[in-house]
């Protein structure tokens, strides 16, 4: 919701910017010391207001005063991150990440991709698939131990397309399938914040959070 001058009372500080009468703290105070004033002055002289009382009242203001400013300040500090986050992520632009996906990247004819293993495996193959499913090529990669790994594919002889290579990975110990994650690779190419979190445009045309990024290549 946008408030503007014609539906939002406002006041002007010291330095003549304005606030929200609404929210502004020292507003809310003079609104409050007014209030305690015009009760002190026009209490029954027979029935005086009690101390305590009074004292709880300045209490009560002093507490929603002091909520406010820190509401204020961590309403600032967020913005301030979400400014850190969009620079820290700038440097992220033009490096090479990999995320969670199958798209195989193709340069200099020579095609990459990387992958990720739940437990060791005897034999570990790629293969590669054109645009339509197709098997164009497959790479035996051998036995391989549990974690994350990277794999090339020589390209040369490929006279086709590029674009939309995908590849699937088939690992096993022994007759045992193991599970395995595909990782695709794809160079930042810009950054940006929404609703408060970083996000991250590759060249691939995904936008992916930084809490995506498996490995800086």
């Amino acid at each position: 919701m946008i408030f503007s001058a014609t539906n939002a009372p406002s006041v002007t500080d010291a330095t003549g910017t304005k606030a929200n009468a609404a929210t502004d703290p020292a507003a809310a105070q003079d609104r409050f010391l007014k209030l305690l004033v015009a009760q002190l002055n026009n209490q029954d002289p027979m029935n005086p207001l009690d101390n305590a009382q009074m004292t709880s009242q300045i209490a009560q203001i002093n507490t929603v005063t002091g909520i406010q400013q820190l509401n204020q300040t961590m309403a600032s500090m967020a913005t301030q991150f979400n400014s850190l986050q969009v620079m820290q992520g700038t440097t992220l632009i033009g490096r090479n990440v990999m995320t969670e996906g199958s798209t195989l990247a193709v340069a200099d004819k020579v095609g990459k991709g990387g992958f990720e293993l739940a437990s060791p495996a005897t034999s570990v193959k790629v293969d590669v698939l054109n645009a339509s499913g197709q098997v164009i090529e497959t790479v035996d990669l051998g036995a391989k131990a549990v974690g994350r790994h990277t794999f090339e594919w020589d390209a040369s002889g490929y006279t086709g397309s590029a674009e939309g290579l995908q590849f699937r990975i088939t690992a096993a110990n022994g007759s045992t399938k193991i599970d395995s994650t595909s990782l695709a690779l794809s160079k930042v190419t810009a950054a940006g914040a929404e609703d408060g979190q970083l996000k991250l445009t590759l060249a691939n045309g995904k936008t992916i959070s930084y809490s995506d990024i498996k490995a800086l290549v």
